[in-house]
């Protein structure tokens, strides 16, 4: 029963890890079966997360906690409706992905936001940085996605400040919660800002696409779901 009990997260937790090397392979490569296999891979990663999260935290949260919890769950939710949506190629299918992911990370900062602590004892440094990617990362990117389509300028801006605010959340929290729960935490939003500001580099600043750059961003990308779920699953 004990073993059973240990598998139960394990299991999908390896199968997320083991989906998320694939498909960040997968990514920097230009082959025509490359591309096919990623339209398995990549709608599988959030499915395998969600499953370990979930058996993780069978037991329930704990007191205080069920907002972080439920609010993970559903970022994790609308982050697979922008893995799959940003399979499509075209500005349809970019903003489909871009609305999927502000959903994802309006979920994460309401689900941090939950737990904060008091203003003494948020991280001064993170919330800083938080700050500098806003003004500097969000406007050079919204610049370059308007210079190639006018459409883009709005919605790239908007993400890039909900992308700001949720790191800038991961800096807030409760110092009641264990410290490595929130050092966990704090690491996965940071690969997260990493692998879409990246992407959008990749995307508006580059007359060709760096199959290296491809492979980085769904490696970070992974990483950081990944250490949000820990994270989370560690202070619920």
């Amino acid at each position: 029963m004990r073993l059973r009990r240990a598998l139960t997260p394990l299991l999908p937790a390896a199968a997320y890890a083991a989906l998320s090397v694939a498909d960040s392979i997968a990514a920097g490569r230009r082959s025509t079966s490359a591309r096919r296999l990623r339209h398995v891979l990549k709608p599988a990663l959030m499915p395998a997360l969600t499953t370990a999260f979930l058996a993780g935290t069978r037991e329930g949260p704990r007191p205080g906690t069920r907002v972080l919890h439920t609010g993970t769950a559903v970022g994790q939710a609308f982050s697979w409706g922008g893995d799959v949506a940003l399979l499509g190629s075209g500005q349809r299918a970019f903003l489909t992905g871009v609305g999927s992911f502000f959903g994802a990370h309006v979920a994460y900062v309401g689900a941090f936001l939950s737990v904060r602590g008091a203003p003494a004892d948020h991280d001064t440094a993170g919330l800083k940085a938080a700050l500098a990617v806003w003004l500097t990362a969000g406007p050079v990117l919204s610049h370059a996605a308007g210079r190639k389509d006018p459409a883009l300028r709005v919605p790239v801006a908007a993400y890039a400040t909900i992308l700001s605010g949720m790191f800038a959340t991961s800096c807030m929290l409760d110092p009641a919660l264990p410290a490595r729960a929130r050092r966990t935490m704090k690491a996965g939003t940071a690969l997260f800002v990493i692998s879409d500001t990246v992407l959008a580099a990749q995307m508006f600043l580059r007359d060709e696409p760096s199959p290296f750059l491809e492979s980085l961003v769904m490696t970070t990308y992974t990483a950081g779901q990944g250490l949000i779920a820990a994270g989370v699953a560690q202070a619920t």
